[in-house]
């Protein structure tokens, strides 16, 4: 007599509906919806569950608290720049090409989605708080995918690194002026423009 094949690990929600995974999908794209169309103010876990059709324990026990699910939409959010970035890369291109490439591609993200984005930013965990390894995970993604483009004109590893932190910011704060209507009062030149000049004028030898 063969043992009985455990069935799947189901989601906590009331119903069963999900497994695991797919509850946790559920809830981000919820979740996503919700900061999109309200920003974070938007965001609340009482809100989150009445939009599933699940009570507030469901998401708790399911996915974890409102920090949980704010690093799940910025996990996804971080995965769809990823194949953005990646989709801007040409092998036949040369690096700074690419880099210049995936600055236009990087404000294009920001602006196509805005709330969603801003959310990686202002979301700001407990002191005391550590970001699990998928979330960890998400973020090297996009900044090695950087990394790589810039490897050819930045050979050494540390001041790869640095550069790849200082034009990341450069460019966010770029894309957040320009999101939020305020770039107009320090200059009228597009955001396109300016990111192309701080790449270039960065990474010229």
């Amino acid at each position: 007599m063969t043992k009985a094949t455990k069935p799947a690990r189901r989601g906590t929600g009331p119903r069963g509906e999900h497994n695991r995974e797919e509850f946790e999908s559920l809830v981000t794209k919820a979740a996503e919806g919700l900061v999109r169309r309200e920003g974070l103010r938007g965001l609340g876990m009482r809100r989150l569950a009445s939009v599933i059709g699940y009570a507030p324990n469901s998401i708790y026990n399911g996915v974890g608290d409102l920090d949980a699910v704010v690093m799940r939409v910025n996990a996804r959010t971080l995965e769809r720049l990823h194949a953005a970035l990646t989709g801007a890369i040409r092998p036949d291109a040369g690096p700074r090409d690419n880099a210049l490439a995936l600055a236009d591609t990087y404000l294009a993200f920001v602006a196509s989605d805005p709330q969603v984005w801003s959310l990686v930013f202002e979301h700001s965990l407990a002191p005391d708080s550590t970001f699990p390894d998928w979330y960890a995970a998400a973020l090297a993604q996009a900044t090695d995918l950087v990394d790589g483009v810039l490897e050819p004109l930045i050979p050494d590893a540390s001041e790869r690194r640095q550069a790849v932190a200082t034009l990341w910011a450069g460019l966010h704060g770029l894309a957040s002026l320009s999101t939020s209507n305020k770039l107009a009062v320090l200059t009228p030149e597009p955001p396109r423009d300016l990111a192309r000049l701080l790449v270039g004028r960065f990474l010229r030898p």
